[in-house]
């Protein structure tokens, strides 16, 4: 599944912007309404909508409680998300894209890529495996989440299965949120210590401000919240391709991008 996946991505490689996510048309909703919500792509919290597209997906669903569905569109329909719900309560939709590749024009957009998503030494890294600077070149995976609201909006984020994911250890819409809400950052089943979580919150109608949070031992951060805005995270992983991908695609770096969308009612 992953090399068929590849394959396409290459192929159908599309636009490149650093946070790919899903945005709600209404957080909250009854539960006669419609899950519906935005793919957009583009940079702190404001971007393009993208049609869905099935060769760029490999997987999309939607959970709640203990009921769970595929999500499946029209080729070219937008907005990406025509979902009905799957009752009342909180729901969650998870979407994995394919990989796609990016070459960077030079390394200086590349260094400003991998300081702001707090990734390390990579200019060691990149000397140490004896690679140029002249043509920097990436694959990208993006897991993206959002949590939308039905009726009640009772229930709890969870892990989907999704190789990178960020998780809300409390409910948006419904718990109370004074301290702030925890979440936890996994990569391969296993939580993500002292990573960055990039935050960006978003008043009706306004610009998004980002901030920073960074997980503890046990992957977990707490985000600084307020009432009637809406909030984007994003972490990212930065390794090194496995021989298969890096023969398929002659990449010499892999990032793997988790996100969540949320609102947190007035």
């Amino acid at each position: 599944m992953r090399v068929f996946a590849l394959c396409l991505a290459l192929l159908v490689c599309p636009a490149f912007g650093h946070e790919f996510w899903l945005e709600p048309i209404e957080y909250q909703i009854q539960p006669g309404g419609k899950l519906r919500a935005e793919l957009i792509i583009g940079d702190d919290f404001a971007g393009a909508r993208m049609p869905y597209l099935p060769q760029r997906i490999v997987s999309y669903s939607v959970h709640a409680g203990e009921k769970s569905a595929r999500i499946s569109l029209r080729i070219g329909d937008t907005p990406g998300l025509q979902q009905a719900p799957l009752g009342d309560g909180l729901h969650v939709v998870a979407y994995q894209s394919v990989v796609a590749v990016i070459e960077y024009p030079n390394w200086e957009k590349f260094e400003a890529f991998f300081v702001q998503k707090d990734l390390g030494d990579v200019g060691r890294r990149q000397a140490a495996r004896s690679l140029p600077k002249n043509a920097v070149t990436e694959a990208y995976t993006r897991f993206s989440k959002t949590l939308i609201a039905v009726g009640s909006g009772v229930g709890a984020d969870r892990r989907t299965g999704m190789e990178t994911e960020l998780i809300a250890l409390q409910n948006p819409y419904v718990d109370k949120l004074t301290q702030g809400l925890r979440v936890q950052f996994f990569y391969k089943d296993v939580p993500r210590a002292d990573a960055q979580i990039e935050v960006f919150r978003k008043a009706p109608g306004g610009e998004a401000v980002r901030t920073t949070v960074r997980t503890d031992r046990s992957g977990v951060a707490v985000v600084p919240v307020r009432p009637g805005h809406a909030y984007m995270l994003n972490a990212v992983i930065l390794r090194e391709p496995s021989v298969a991908l890096a023969e398929q695609t002659h990449v010499q770096w892999e990032t793997l991008w988790a996100n969540l969308t949320f609102e947190v009612p007035k």
